[in-house]
């Protein structure tokens, strides 16, 4: 069916990870992975997918280091999670007070840029929306309960679904990347957005065991810039174009990649193959 050619994991939320050769899988998720977040006193969770307040993030890099976890900001050596000089650089960074924060807050607000596309954003929830003090129009939301991951522990994608992409569009860069995905699995052959039948299937990847949940709606962040990516504002133009889908109640939604949840934890490698089981 295929195998997996990129590992990655985000140990502090909308900051850029670190690609991995293997990692230990666990119930809640890639080990290691969004277990930090950036909190401001409003109680917001940092979040590129408001880019006028959080885009910053994408220029912070975190990652695990001897058991903690670690965060480059722009240009400054390393610091450590917990370390009252980075909450101060990053507050600096992104001009209002902000800490990281390893636990949840049950009353924390996710924001999220309303798109202008098509199928960014379910009917329902777009008419929730309100224009806050940076000017943008959002919504607001919730994290998944006692986490930082807006849905699903796991986010896969397929080489498959990428060269379709850009095959419709030769200028974008639809580098793996820009989507933030825990696994990037080369399907070789496969058709694009095979992935969409797997819905409800489990799939075998390594030692681990998945239930294939729900393709990944998509918001702002795949067109922001990304380390060395350029900012890119017709991905997501392009996904909605080629990739609606129903999820759940919510209707047509611009969808690239799915979300897993973990049935049996284990190891996962480069190179291992991937099955998929009814």
């Amino acid at each position: 069916m295929g195998t997996v050619t990129e590992i990655r994991r985000y140990p502090v939320k909308s900051m850029l990870g670190e690609a991995l050769p293997s990692v230990m899988v666990t119930h809640a998720g890639v080990s290691g992975d969004r277990t930090h977040a950036v909190l401001d006193r409003s109680g917001a969770i940092g979040s590129a997918k408001h880019p006028r307040k959080w885009d910053k993030l994408l220029s912070c890099r975190s990652r695990v280091a001897d058991g903690g976890v670690e965060v480059e900001l722009p240009g400054r050596a390393p610091l450590t999670a917990g370390d009252p000089e980075l909450d101060a650089g990053l507050s600096e960074l992104l001009g209002r007070p902000v800490t990281v924060s390893a636990s949840a807050p049950a009353d924390s607000a996710l924001e999220r840029a309303v798109p202008e596309y098509e199928g960014g954003l379910p009917d329902l929830v777009r008419a929730t929306a309100s224009v806050d003090g940076t000017g943008e129009k959002i919504t607001v939301g919730r994290v998944s309960p006692g986490t930082f991951f807006d849905f699903g522990r796991v986010h896969l994608v397929t080489t498959s679904s990428l060269a379709r992409l850009r095959a419709v569009c030769p200028s974008g860069d639809f580098d793996a990347r820009r989507f933030r995905p825990n696994l990037v699995v080369d399907t070789g052959e496969e058709p694009a957005f095979a992935e969409d039948g797997w819905q409800g299937r489990r799939l075998r990847v390594g030692k681990a065991l998945f239930r294939v949940l729900v393709p990944t709606p998509r918001c702002v962040v795949p067109t922001l810039s990304h380390d060395e990516l350029k900012a890119d504002p017709d991905i997501m133009r392009v996904i909605a174009r080629e990739h609606r889908v129903p999820v759940f109640d919510l209707g047509r939604l611009a969808c690239f990649g799915v979300y897993l949840d973990v049935l049996e934890p284990g190891p996962v490698r480069l190179g291992d193959s991937i099955t998929v089981q009814d």
